[in-house]
């Protein structure tokens, strides 16, 4: 029932903006923030979120926002963020988060990475269809986006002819499997995103976990970057 409340609370069109807004930004949003984001009043925004994080799909704090502590440094103002726990409804009921993790436990037991990773790959493959490899960078971000990675690109001020940006992934849309056995799961996400984005995509993906994103990370291969300079 906690779920379907959840996920009832962004039938709201408000609602739902304020919380993708605060989704998308992957760091603390203020209240003057968000509500400029979506173009609410302060006040409105203030309900809507704390609706938000009272059925669970936020997470409420509080700080300066202004950076300075001590005398005259201002009130603490309340700050949200994604909460990290999820939210599914299935009618009737179905659990195949336990079977994922009974056939992720098997795999590893068995020493079969290679194998999941050689499937994986080839399901990869299956998911791009008969388009062409991925064409660059923005294109892999669309690709990312459409299967709920939630990407964003780092490093963009500091692009150079010696430093590209890096696409990092807010979301996994296995976390909860990959939190259980990472080399496992890990790997078998790389093989499927190598094989959604082709062999000869001027992108690649690899490895490079960080708390809080996806561990894997799609930059531009050497000498696609070298040929545009």
């Amino acid at each position: 029932m906690e779920d379907i409340e959840a996920i009832a609370a962004l039938q709201d069109p408000v609602r739902r903006r304020l919380y993708e807004f605060v989704a998308g930004q992957g760091r603390e949003v203020g209240r003057n923030e968000a509500a400029e984001a979506v173009g609410v009043a302060r006040t409105l925004a203030a309900h809507h979120l704390d609706r938000l994080a009272e059925v669970g799909l936020l997470e409420s704090g509080s700080r300066r926002l202004t950076g300075r502590s001590g005398p005259g440094a201002g009130r603490p103002a309340k700050v949200y963020t994604r909460a990290r726990a999820e939210r599914t409804v299935s009618l009737p009921a179905r659990d195949y988060r336990t079977a994922a993790e009974l056939l992720g436990e098997a795999a590893e037991q068995a020493g079969l990475d290679a194998a999941l990773c050689a499937a994986a790959h080839r399901r990869g493959e299956v998911l791009r269809g008969s388009a062409p490899p991925c064409g660059g960078i923005e294109e892999a971000m669309e690709t990312l986006a459409a299967r709920g990675y939630e990407p964003y690109l780092e490093g963009v001020e500091e692009a150079t002819a010696s430093a590209a940006p890096v696409v990092r992934m807010r979301n996994c849309p296995f976390h909860a499997v990959a939190e259980r056995f990472p080399p496992l799961v890990c790997g078998m996400n790389l093989a499927l995103l190598e094989g959604l984005l082709g062999a000869d995509a001027p992108v690649r993906a690899r490895m490079d976990a960080r708390p809080g994103d996806c561990c894997v990370v799609v930059e531009v291969i050497e000498s696609s970057k070298n040929n545009e300079h």
